[in-house]
């Protein structure tokens, strides 16, 4: 099948790879422009996806929006029978939509109607949902509004939102393919009309931790930021990113309070004892080791 691929992070590529793999005709590649990364420098980077098109020779449009009358009739110029969208992160107006012959069908990483919108593997785990999973969306308009031509299912378990979304995006990649390979067996089914929920793109504020909260939402923010952008608490002024952490059971110690020598919190609820920390600039590592060279006595409050 003759297709154009839009994709932006390391989420989309295996689904890149996995339609050459199964012998489609991936005649362009859109993703967004290269941004600046580093501390250093600030030199332009391209995205995971372009550099994986690079890779395997095939044509990358950066375009910096797709509102425009040029940049539609270059898309259209594609003739692409269907064009397979991954977390792509730019709107889709309706000429680019109805440019395909079979439109645009978007690798969605959740259960929908549940977490339409930008965020929906960490709002998951921040809701405590038991599972989510992936679905191939037949897009329109509207914001994740499409029906579903095919899902797929996961539990949600303890993963952090990096193993989730890793997970989710290699199902994705088998469930375009499978769809790819029989669209008039897989017809797209509405969504139902109950039980929608938004997943707000998360903002770097959300990432600090309120040890007021129950062990049980503290433990899942700390799995919901990781890999970025890192749930954190502060001490003596600096910034410690808390990567992994176990629920103890608490001492009715107050919210904050550090209760013993392995840097176990009291929280609102129960306490956690972090498991892998991270100061700023610095590695990753286990609690004990942190506390070797940045002491954190017990009795202090964060």
């Amino acid at each position: 099948m003759r297709i154009v691929f839009m994709g932006t992070p390391d989420f989309a590529v295996p689904t890149l790879e996995a339609l050459v793999a199964a012998g489609h005709d991936v005649v362009a590649v859109y993703s967004q422009p290269p941004r600046p990364a580093g501390r250093r420098g600030r030199a332009l980077v391209a995205s995971p996806v372009q550099q994986a098109a690079e890779r395997l020779g095939i044509a990358v449009h950066v375009p910096v929006s797709l509102r425009d009358g040029p940049t539609q009739a270059i898309f259209a110029g594609h003739a692409a029978e269907v064009a397979v969208v991954a977390a792509y992160g730019l709107i889709l107006p309706r000429a680019v939509l109805d440019a395909p012959v079979h439109g645009c069908l978007n690798v969605h990483g959740s259960l929908l109607p549940r977490w339409r919108g930008a965020a929906p593997v960490q709002r998951a785990i921040l809701a405590g949902d038991a599972e989510t999973g992936v679905g191939i969306m037949q897009m329109e308009v509207g914001l994740d509004t499409g029906p579903v031509r095919l899902e797929g299912r996961t539990r949600v378990a303890g993963k952090t939102a990096g193993d989730l979304s890793a997970e989710l995006a290699r199902l994705g990649a088998r469930l375009m393919v499978e769809v790819l390979a029989d669209l008039p067996g897989h017809p797209p089914i509405a969504q139902p009309e109950q039980g929608i929920t938004y997943a707000a793109k998360i903002d770097k504020a959300e990432a600090r931790l309120d040890f007021a909260e129950p062990a049980v939402a503290v433990e899942r923010r700390v799995r919901a930021m990781n890999p970025a952008p890192g749930a954190w608490f502060e001490w003596q002024g600096e910034r410690i990113k808390l990567l992994a952490a176990e629920i103890i059971i608490g001492d009715g110690a107050a919210a904050g309070t550090v209760t013993d020598d392995r840097l176990t919190i009291a929280c609102g609820a129960d306490a956690i004892r972090p498991v892998l920390v991270q100061r700023a600039g610095r590695g990753v590592t286990n609690a004990a080791d942190l506390l070797r060279g940045f002491p954190i006595p017990a009795g202090s409050t964060l």
